[in-house]
């Protein structure tokens, strides 16, 4: 019988509202000149993507169910849920969501996917809304918890927690907190730098909820400079089907100019940036890749909030 676990986005989405109708209210009242703060278009295609990533997400849930459901009967191993194993598992999640997070931004096929979340070259909570259409190349990472005997539910539940999580980090009305939570937590500092677009902060700070894996692992790096959003090749369009599927349609460009398959597989499962060796007959990448190499803002970040 599987676990009675409450849906926690659907619980957020008035929270999601109120806190988003507040940061829009305090960018009006007390502008911050060097903030991306909002802007119309940007925010309606983000919350676009959202609503959309919900309808998506419900039909990619189908065959994954079907997936973890199979793996979770063959497994001889089933943990239950009760009170201290469910943060144990919120931990475990986590640790998982680390690495996929960190492959969707080093293999350029996954990265396909997520680039829809750094599409914008603003940082707010609507940000946050900015979720992608094809997420089904996310599942193979948390095959190993169901195996471990994670109830598929449970899974979801965590999955959703961690999610609701990263919605407040989305933001520039919060500076760097103390250092305790700093050190252990993701924040909206750490998380700027992940969406940041100077060389220094690229592929940096993948967690969700804990920013201690990319502690452990190397990736995390402290917010210094003021960051600049978007891609190497920002897209100009707000269309949210143009947005949601630009990188694959810049991948199948790529792959009908390769010259070999050797250039074919850098292409899918490289990284965004890969080139073939100097001399090749190929072209450079079609579409942006990460975020936009500029030189860093020379304004440091304050310790205290916006």
């Amino acid at each position: 019988m599987p676990p009675n676990l409450p849906d926690v986005v659907l619980w957020s989405i008035p929270a999601f509202v109120l806190l988003t109708v507040v940061e829009i209210v305090s960018h009006r009242i007390h502008p911050d000149e060097d903030d991306a703060g909002y802007e119309t278009k940007d925010a309606a295609t983000s919350i676009t993507m959202g609503l959309g990533s919900l309808v998506f997400d419900f039909l990619w849930k189908i065959p994954i169910v079907a997936i973890y459901t199979a793996i979770y009967a063959l497994t001889p191993l089933h943990i239950p849920v009760l009170w201290w194993t469910i943060p144990l598992m919120l931990l475990a999640q986590d640790f998982f969501y680390y690495w996929s997070h960190r492959g969707h931004h080093v293999i350029r096929i996954l990265w396909a996917c997520h680039v829809v979340h750094h599409s914008s070259r603003k940082f707010n909570l609507t940000t946050a809304l900015r979720q992608p259409w094809t997420s089904l190349t996310v599942w193979p990472f948390y095959v190993p918890l169901i195996a471990l005997g994670v109830h598929p539910a449970a899974l979801a539940f965590c999955s959703s927690a961690n999610l609701v999580y990263q919605f407040w980090i989305h933001t520039e009305r919060i500076g760097k907190l103390p250092r305790p939570f700093e050190f252990v937590f993701n924040t909206p500092s750490h998380h700027r730098v992940h969406h940041a677009s100077q060389g220094g902060y690229l592929d940096r700070n993948f967690g969700g909820i804990l920013i201690i894996w990319d502690r452990v692992f190397g990736s995390w790096v402290a917010e210094t400079d003021r960051p600049v959003y978007g891609l190497t090749k920002n897209i100009t369009t707000h269309n949210p089907l143009r947005v949601a599927t630009h990188e694959y349609a810049a991948i199948a460009k790529d792959l009908r100019k390769a010259t070999s398959w050797r250039e074919r597989g850098g292409r899918l499962f490289r990284g965004p940036g890969w080139q073939p060796q100097a001399g090749a007959a190929s072209q450079p990448p079609s579409e942006p890749v990460a975020a936009s190499v500029t030189e860093p803002v020379s304004k440091p970040v304050t310790e205290n909030a916006a």
